[in-house]
């Protein structure tokens, strides 16, 4: 009784990667196989002999990597095979649909559902993550909307708290609706020291997003604390379908 999520993002750059190795690591922490999910990757680099040397299982001599689907490998089990939790990527660090054009390659939303089938078959909860906005384009006329509808997970907005960030938040959420997909609540995360208004732009998303917050991520330069702050959206994502998981079991 596997249970995924989808983690949007207001824009690119606002904390999606985090959120979501965050969530991995808390749900580890409590004892859940949990495995991390990127369907759709741009801008990638040559392995050094390092990386591959510690990562040979998943990766072979002449692959690319891009740094976010590796720190997702890096927090899911080892039998859990790159190509599903990686299904799309791309070295050119353009949005989605350019990067595909180049590459000759059709980025189609059933593809990323079987590979997403197949590794929530392997664990106990999937946390899937989104590439750039809600509706950065994947090819001539889908978005990434059309890989969340076809998931038909609850979404996660993650919302990148800078200058312009209402107006971000208020659109993707009204994306979100027109899609008629559950969204579940929002995350905030803070991407730089010194954001004015914080707390009130704070009261404001809670006042008109209308679901709740699940968690907010304080501005920081590394991530070793983020787990402790996602012990409530764990908890509210998570609780009842492990729950019926460990009572099947």
């Amino acid at each position: 009784m596997t249970r995924g999520v989808f983690i949007a993002g207001t824009d690119t750059d606002v904390g999606k990667t985090r959120v979501t190795q965050a969530l991995l690591r808390a749900l580890a922490a409590t004892g859940v196989r949990a495995a991390g999910m990127k369907p759709v990757a741009t801008g990638c680099r040559p392995l050094t002999a390092s990386e591959l040397a510690m990562a040979g299982g998943f990766y072979s001599a002449g692959d690319m990597i891009n740094d976010d689907v590796a720190s997702l490998i890096a927090l899911s089990p080892p039998d859990c095979p790159r190509i599903d939790i990686n299904p799309y990527c791309f070295d050119w660090g353009v949005s989605p649909h350019i990067a595909a054009d180049r590459d000759g390659v059709r980025i189609e939303p059933e593809h990323v559902a079987a590979a997403y089938g197949r590794l929530a078959a392997q664990v106990d909860a999937v946390v899937v993550e989104g590439t750039g906005g809600w509706l950065a384009p994947i090819g001539e006329l889908g978005t990434m909307a059309d890989i969340a509808q076809r998931l038909d997970l609850p979404v996660v907005l993650t919302v990148g708290l800078r200058l312009g960030c209402l107006n971000h938040a208020l659109l993707t959420v009204q994306a979100i609706g027109v899609s008629n997909l559950k969204l579940a609540g929002w995350i905030g995360s803070v991407l730089r020291p010194d954001m004015p208004a914080l707390e009130q732009n704070l009261t404001t998303l809670d006042a008109l997003l209308g679901v709740p917050r699940l968690a907010l991520l304080p501005y920081s330069i590394t991530t070793e604390a983020d787990a402790s702050h996602m012990v409530g959206a764990v908890a509210a994502l998570f609780d009842d379908s492990l729950q019926r998981l460990a009572d099947a079991t």
